[in-house]
């Protein structure tokens, strides 16, 4: 069952989501107010990955309630090596604003010399980040523009079952092409919208304790055509709709279940399998490098492996075509959280 989601409010007067399903565009208004449970049970994040043929970038911010962090990470695809560089809020409990809506509202935050911004602005978005401490003081900063033509996008509401109050709404945006510059360690790096792509992770909830997520991603270009896709799965209730979508030339194309097949021993140590009940998702992933946290700080604990190389395979389409994909650049992640 893929059940597509109406337009309205997203939670009831008591905190309840009012409608589990899809969409491909945002149809439902998050209301924080409307929430009932403790600050401290409220995620919010917002996380941008800019993905090229020869490296990764990732920049964070999100309010956990009792921790806020302030991301930045770097992949080099050609070295197989990754770089985490961040700050730590404590208590935050949705003082770090961020908004409502994924197309309204700018994300501008600043903490132990890490500065990232995420601003709307006709036709795309903006981010600016600066972290001079990066990399044991190697620096990291630029300004990118992220184009946003009408396109669609994944949308999910999933309720727990183990908590009628506990819910996630999540927004993935794929596909938009990627211009401006990085200064890496004083190397500036330009970008251009024919070869770099954007996926932004936009979340908002109410979560249980403890969760592990399924989570894959990639943005390019096949056959000289936007395409991308969106998979997961591993939380709540799910029996109304899947997160898993497919886009090409800004149309999504809703897909059933994907099942992820972990390779034995490390994730970046061979292959990862994917396979869908329909059949119209079989691809293969050939790691490069896995961006690796391990943090435990008693309450809070997470354990992420988000690994970057290469998908190939092949995609089944609404109309029953089939696209062929090879080597195209995206992520494969397996997360836990006791949050």
């Amino acid at each position: 069952m893929q059940h597509e989601l109406g337009a309205g409010e997203l939670l009831d007067s008591a905190g309840r989501l009012i409608e589990a399903g899809w969409a491909p565009r945002e149809v439902r208004r998050y209301d924080r107010s409307r929430i009932r449970a403790g600050a401290w049970r409220i995620k919010e994040w917002d996380y941008y990955c800019i993905l090229t043929d020869r490296f990764a970038l990732a920049l964070t911010v999100a309010d956990n309630g009792y921790l806020g962090f302030l991301g930045t990470s770097w992949m080099d695809l050609v070295a197989g090596t990754a770089v985490n560089h961040g700050a730590v809020r404590a208590l935050p409990l949705g003082r770090m604003n961020l908004p409502a809506s994924a197309d309204r509202g700018d994300v501008v935050q600043q903490q132990d010399g890490v500065a990232l911004a995420f601003r709307h602005e006709d036709g795309g978005r903006r981010l600016t980040f600066s972290a001079p401490g990066f990399d044991g003081g190697r620096g990291l900063s630029g300004e990118l523009r992220l184009d946003q033509p009408p396109m669609d996008r994944m949308v999910i509401a999933t309720p727990f079952r183990e908590n009628p109050r506990a819910f996630y709404y999540n927004q993935k945006i794929n596909c938009m092409p990627v211009s401006g510059a990085i200064v890496l360690g004083g190397e500036t790096i330009r970008l251009t919208p024919d070869a770099a792509f954007a996926v932004l992770d936009w979340g908002r909830g109410v979560w249980t304790y403890d969760n592990t997520w399924y989570w894959g991603s990639a943005s390019g270009l096949v056959d000289g055509r936007p395409f991308g896709f969106n998979i997961g799965y591993g939380f709540g209730d799910t029996s109304a709709a899947s997160e898993n979508m497919v886009f090409v030339d800004g149309r999504a194309h809703k897909l059933d279940r994907v099942e992820f097949v972990l390779p034995e021993g490390p994730l970046d140590g061979a292959p990862w399998r994917f396979t869908s009940n329909d059949k119209r998702f079989e691809m293969t992933f050939v790691p490069i490098v896995n961006r690796t946290e391990r943090i435990n700080l008693g309450l809070f604990k997470t354990f992420q492996d988000q690994v970057f190389g290469r998908f190939s395979g092949t995609v089944g389409l609404d109309d029953g075509t089939t696209l062929a994909v090879r080597d195209l650049v995206g992520f494969a992640e397996k997360v836990r959280n006791k949050w």
